[in-house]
């Protein structure tokens, strides 16, 4: 019954089309509270396994592995971080590593050297001042060299349970699009989001946008004509309407094929990646598929 549940929730609905889409009046503050509630709980139905797309089993392992996300795909920092950890498993042990040696395990995510500067720093101050351990606030999260919010909500929310929006490119592009705030700046659009969902609510809401940014509501195309919330959406027609051709663009399970995970966690409905590093940052850094900073 339950694996019948995740296949289901894992199949897009029927598609919506734009005559089913009726012409939105001037809608009030109150009105766009319920409506992004109501995105919420049907992203919810979608997306009953969303969760972090980066592999790790410690909060330390979060940290690197979310450094390495800016500017390339999860699945990319997912194929280099096996070989990361087998050489580096502590912080103590990444704090004195050879600058060039970490610099080549990581060459595949791009950018490798500012992110080895920033991992090596990052690793010598929870060496030097958190007794090796990562610290579980947001103030002390933020002293961490290539750790912003966005990168300090991660951690926070997947590895404490300590509610945060993390707002990445996708997340952010989503918030617009849903009407639910007009700013680009990513602190701007936490703040705003926040005022709109219970605190409760935060670190899965982030999930579940980032889930539909990457497999139906893309940068460039979005699939409208296959996204089960069109009839809740202001930004509905910015892409593809035709049922058919949406389905198509439809990404990862949704379009049936793995997601980025190696190592997906159960009840995931999706094929686990294929393994394997090499060669340059995934296609997803021209869109900012990552979501961590580099210092």
């Amino acid at each position: 019954m339950a694996e019948s549940k995740v296949r289901k929730a894992a199949e897009p609905k029927p598609a919506t089309t734009k005559a089913a889409v009726k012409p939105r009046k001037p809608e009030s503050h109150l009105a766009m509270v319920r409506r992004a509630r109501r995105i919420n709980r049907e992203l919810a139905e979608l997306y009953p396994y969303a969760h972090p797309e980066l592999d790790f089993e410690s909060p330390f392992e979060l940290v690197v592995a979310t450094v390495l996300s800016a500017q390339t795909t999860d699945l990319r920092v997912n194929q280099t971080t096996p070989a990361l950890f087998a050489k580096y498993p502590t912080p103590e042990d990444m704090a004195a590593a050879v600058p060039e040696e970490l610099e080549e395990i990581i060459r595949p995510t791009g950018f490798f050297r500012n992110k080895a500067k920033s991992l090596i720093g990052l690793s010598i101050k929870l060496r030097d001042d958190f007794g090796g351990e990562v610290p579980k606030t947001l103030e002390e999260m933020v002293t961490l060299p290539g750790v912003g919010r966005k990168t300090a909500n991660v951690v926070l929310g997947n590895a404490f349970g300590v509610p945060g929006i993390t707002v990445d490119t996708h997340f952010g592009r989503l918030a617009r699009r849903f009407g639910w705030t007009a700013e680009e700046d990513p602190e701007k659009v936490e703040a705003a989001v926040a005022e709109i969902f219970p605190k409760s609510e935060w670190t899965m809401l982030s999930h579940r946008v980032v889930f539909h940014g990457r497999r139906v509501c893309h940068s460039r195309k979005p699939a409208c004509g296959a996204c089960p919330i069109a009839p809740l959406c202001p930004s509905y027609g910015e892409g593809e309407t035709d049922p058919e051709k949406a389905r198509k663009l439809l990404k990862y399970e949704l379009g049936g094929q793995p997601g980025q995970r190696l190592r997906p966690p159960a009840g995931y409905p999706g094929l686990p990646a294929a393994p394997g590093t090499g060669g340059a940052a995934g296609a997803g850094a021209a869109a900012g598929d990552g979501q961590g900073e580099v210092a």
